[in-house]
């Protein structure tokens, strides 16, 4: 049990679970808490380790046994990247990984090193300590990014590739760790062997995944078994970390190396939900422990010491974080956001300070220091990420980019996003010219890689949809990615123009219902027609005739129609009664021998909704 050793007790019971019941009930309190105060989980887990460790109501005694099971979350969290790192999509990421992850690694390295040398230790500790400092925390970077919806956009990718070549070095810095350590000569010839014991667990490994997995997942899934599926996604998991570790390597690698070894598999998808939730409630007690270990009384004792080193290191680190990603042509804010992101020291600091001190290559004071900076700096990174919301968004740069002045179009396009994209094709293959404006820089430099001309425009200023030829156009269709934009330019555009047709693009039918209001001639919900294609789909793969489907199809927009004039004048529920339901009718239990007069004209008097008279 992982907390075999904790201080809880239950004396009448003999119960082992009020260990279990402490950590839950602390990390679900601090985790909704912190939520709630917009912090982020990961220092919710942090706060509560701290309170209920050793160094704070002292509830536990013993956090290192709590960390040693909890590490398995970041096992498993690697295998849960490596499910979603196709070898095709790590090639496609090799520029990331190998060029800007290592441009920063080394940057970083070189600045944090000279630091601790200028301090005043020895070029080997220095070295130990920086690199340490230098390899982030996966585990929070990558659950910030995930609750700020950012992994899979492109900027969010960058950090991934990063912090996978930081996992990636921890095997050659415990290598040099153990170059270094002081031994006899003849240990040389262990340490060779040691590296030739892991390439081989290395290349046993890949081939057990290019062979074995697949067949092996196909046996289990034929068995129609979901708990034995679970049960071997963990085997995957663990057994891999197990050999990786019996190699003398990381046991997060290996978790890596059979994610990617799965990720092309049919199974992937199944594999990621059957060890989502362990990898969750690991990973969040992986934080309570790391809470737990930080020694207070270590932080007070040389507070001045700690609080500079933090300081220091996540300055210098931040400083090289930031130059890499500007010299590499990364925007301010997204320099800003990574450098702010990745300042901290990571959970591989703890294995490669462990394994330094076990090898005499540092002190026992000098890796408790280092570690309590690098546990501090942990927890202030959810605060500098949430800090970034302070700062003033920087300028974009207008180079190559036209403003929009002077245009004289049939037809103006206000938007060019994936609406506006699409619009304009019918446009353009019937001659009309188009003069089309947005606000999103990149985006009108993508367009340009496309072969679009696409000018700097703010379609809700009237002075720009004066430049733009408002006035002289045809028809201005209005592609706006935002509800209030789109209806501030409708409002211009009908009181500015209003001998210009006005088409518009609404999001839902109150967006729909709140354009024709404001005067738009033609609105179109933006899901309205792909909806209707998708159901005619659904009709046809079931096997109506494709005349009947159409004319279904036809029923549906032209009851819709009727709907939208009635909603006009009577609010969004004044339209329901044309709503086909799929709400089960009643029906008699028994079918009737014969249907009557008077029971047939009830039927209809109670469907229609019409009150009949009474007899008197």
């Amino acid at each position: 049990m992982p907390c075999q050793n904790a201080r809880v007790t239950t004396e009448h019971t003999g119960s082992d679970l009020a260990p279990l019941v402490v950590l839950l009930s602390a990390g679900v309190v601090a985790v909704a808490l912190f939520k709630r105060l917009g912090l982020g989980s990961v220092l919710g887990y942090l706060a509560a380790g701290l309170v209920i460790g050793p160094f704070g109501l002292g509830l536990f005694s013993d956090p290192a046994s709590i960390l040693h099971v909890a590490e398995l979350g970041i096992v498993m969290f690697l295998f849960v990247i490596g499910l979603e790192m196709q070898p095709s999509r790590l090639w496609s990421l090799r520029r990331e990984i190998f060029g800007l992850g290592a441009a920063q690694v080394a940057a970083c390295g070189l600045l944090l090193t000279g630091l601790l040398v200028a301090y005043g230790l020895p070029p080997i500790v220095a070295f130990v300590g920086a690199m340490g400092f230098v390899l982030s925390s996966t585990a929070i970077v990558a659950q910030l990014l995930e609750e700020r919806g950012e992994t899979s956009q492109p900027r969010g990718q960058r950090v991934v590739s990063i912090l996978l070549l930081e996992d990636l070095l921890i095997v050659p810095l415990l290598a040099v760790v153990s170059f270094f350590a002081p031994a006899p000569p003849e240990a040389s010839l262990s340490r060779w062997a040691s590296i030739g014991i892991g390439l081989g667990v290395l290349a046993g490994l890949l081939a057990a995944g290019r062979w074995l997995l697949n067949p092996m997942f196909r046996v289990l899934a034929a068995a129609n078994a979901r708990e034995v599926m679970t049960a071997a996604a963990l085997l995957v998991v663990l057994g891999a970390a197990w050999l990786m570790q019996l190699g003398g390597l990381s046991m997060a690698l290996g978790a890596f190396l059979a994610g990617v070894l799965l990720s092309e598999s049919s199974f992937r998808h199944q594999l990621e939900a059957d060890i989502e939730p362990f990898r969750s409630i690991l990973l969040g007690l992986f934080f309570l422990g790391v809470g737990m270990s930080l020694d207070l009384g270590l932080v007070l004792r040389d507070f001045s010491t700690i609080a500079l080193g933090v300081l220091l290191f996540m300055a210098a680190k931040s400083a090289g974080i930031y130059a890499v990603a500007r010299l590499t042509r990364a925007p301010r804010d997204e320099a800003l956001q990574r450098a702010a992101l990745l300042a901290q020291g990571g959970e591989f600091a703890f294995v490669l300070y462990s394994a330094a001190l076990a090898e005499n290559v540092i002190g026992a004071e000098q890796q408790a220091t280092l570690s309590a900076i690098v546990i501090l700096s942990m927890a202030l990174t959810p605060l500098l990420v949430a800090s970034l919301r302070f700062l003033p968004s920087a300028e974009q740069s207008m180079e190559d980019i036209e403003r929009a002045e002077g245009l004289h179009g049939r037809v103006l396009l206000i938007g060019f996003g994936r609406v506006g994209q699409v619009v304009s094709q019918g446009l353009l293959a019937r001659g009309f010219d188009v003069s089309t404006i947005d606000t999103d820089v990149e985006m009108i430099r993508a367009a340009a890689s496309f072969g679009f001309k696409v000018y700097y425009g703010d379609g809700t200023r009237l002075d720009v949809l004066h430049a733009c030829g408002a006035g002289e156009a045809g028809a201005i269709v209005v592609c706006v990615d935002n509800r209030q934009s789109t209806n501030k330019i409708v409002e211009l555009l009908r009181a500015e123009f209003p001998l210009v047709q006005v088409l518009a693009r609404s999001f839902d039918r109150e967006h729909a219902l709140e354009l024709t209001a404001a005067g738009a001639h033609v609105q179109v919900r933006e899901t309205f027609g792909s909806a209707l294609e998708l159901g005619e789909a659904a009709l046809l793969a079931l096997g109506v005739s494709p005349e009947d489907a159409q004319e279904l199809i036809l029923d549906v927009r032209r009851r819709d129609a009727q709907r939208f004039q009635l909603e006009l004048a009577g609010g969004l529920a004044a339209g329901k009664v044309l709503l086909r339901s799929n709400v089960p009718k009643p029906v008699p239990l028994t079918t009737p021998r014969s249907e009557g007069r008077a029971l047939s004209e009830e039927t209809a008097r109670l469907t229609s909704g019409v009150e009949e008279p009474q007899p008197s």
